[in-house]
């Protein structure tokens, strides 16, 4: 198959599914060198990313609704959803423009299915589906979760399971064994509330500004960790759940009771003694499943990966047990196209493909289908 790039047309007998090879002078994707289109719009986050071999990002493109959303205090469904109509052909076209590719040039489509708000879900899977029909070119849907967890072999293309993962993010908890690409055991899960939504609803009793969770990092560094004795729910349980719904309930009402009694919130004491809990029950559990499962390898991902003193406490003490910690770069732990699409190259590759009919599954869990 040969690609003319002036008369943007394609030349020759070729079926989908067949190995691609353009002459030289263009890019060449055969085998290994597949080139994925990534789509995610799970939350507030229009993303786009061509991916080549599922480890070489040649775009990646997001458009944040966050400054919209931050009149609200948080993401409004419906608003996100209308943006997301607004922005979805343009970021795929920027990504498809950086990259130095076309549509053409595309070997399989992978797309955000779940979990996520599921009007928002909805407009990238269309996009998906529409053309990939269009195309004939493979459809693969992704949980957003797993995304999470290839964002670090993008970023680390020398990664090889097997290894421990924790995933944290706003609506998600997960501590995942992985022996192999694409197969999870699922060690451990929040039984209430996710370590990401405790950062942002304490934040929002504490009137800071939308996203939480950076916020309450920025003032846990001038305040006491000690100051105050939070919860660390279920951290000497005989189990590698997790718990924050206490935590929350705990820092709410020690909110409510120092303005009730009209004094001055230390502010940056709760943002680093609330943190300081978190991070603990996080580490210590995420430590003790490495151990249990003898890997040296621990990943870090989703949003909350990006909380610095995360890293470093568990960095920390995982290193003194002679294991390894990697955590991707703050723009692959947020909502991005590119981790998608490293997810479906490797299901791609599997032969994985997704039915025309694939709907959006705004409750999807990890290892759920």
């Amino acid at each position: 198959m040969f690609y003319d790039a002036d008369a943007l047309q394609i030349i020759g007998n070729w079926k989908w599914g067949e190995p691609l090879t353009i002459k030289q002078g263009f890019l060449e994707t055969k085998g290994q060198d597949s080139l994925v289109l990534g789509i995610e719009t799970s939350c507030d986050e229009t993303a786009a990313s061509v991916v080549r071999g599922g480890r070489e990002v040649l775009s990646n493109i997001i458009a944040s609704q966050v400054d919209l959303h931050r009149l609200y205090g948080g993401v409004v469904p419906e608003i996100a959803s209308r943006k997301h109509i607004e922005l979805i052909m343009p970021v795929i076209d920027l990504a498809l423009k950086e990259a130095g590719a076309s549509l053409q040039n595309i070997d399989a489509i992978a797309v955000t299915y779940g979990p996520g708000l599921v009007g928002a879900l909805l407009v990238g899977l269309s996009a998906a589906k529409a053309m990939a029909l269009a195309l004939e070119c493979p459809l693969v849907g992704i949980n957003h979760i797993e995304g999470h967890i290839y964002a670090n072999f993008l970023e680390y293309p020398e990664l090889e399971p097997p290894l421990v993962c924790l995933t944290v993010s706003g609506g998600h908890t997960d501590l995942l064994y992985i022996d192999t690409f694409g197969h999870y055991d699922i060690l451990g899960r929040t039984r209430d509330d996710a370590a990401g939504e405790a950062f942002d609803k304490i934040a929002r009793v504490l009137g800071l500004n939308y996203p939480g969770g950076p916020e309450i990092a920025r003032l846990a560094r001038s305040g006491d960790p000690k100051a105050i004795d939070f919860p660390r729910g279920l951290i000497q349980a005989d189990t590698y759940d997790f718990s924050f719904s206490g935590l929350k309930t705990a820092a709410i009402n020690y909110v409510h009771n120092m303005e009730q009694r009209g004094e001055d919130l230390p502010i940056a004491d709760i943002a680093a003694s609330l943190q300081a809990a978190i991070v603990d029950v996080l580490v210590t559990k995420t430590v003790a499943a490495a151990k249990a499962y003898g890997v040296q390898t621990v990943l870090l991902s989703g949003g909350v990966a990006a909380n610095e003193a995360l890293r470093r406490e568990l960095s920390a003490v995982a290193n003194a047990l002679g294991m390894r910690v990697y955590y991707p770069s703050p723009v692959l732990c947020t909502d991005n196209a590119a981790m998608i699409a490293c997810a479906g190259y490797y299901r791609y590759r599997r032969g994985e493909r997704s039915p025309w009919d694939l709907n959006a599954a705004p409750n999807l869990r990890l290892g759920e289908v």
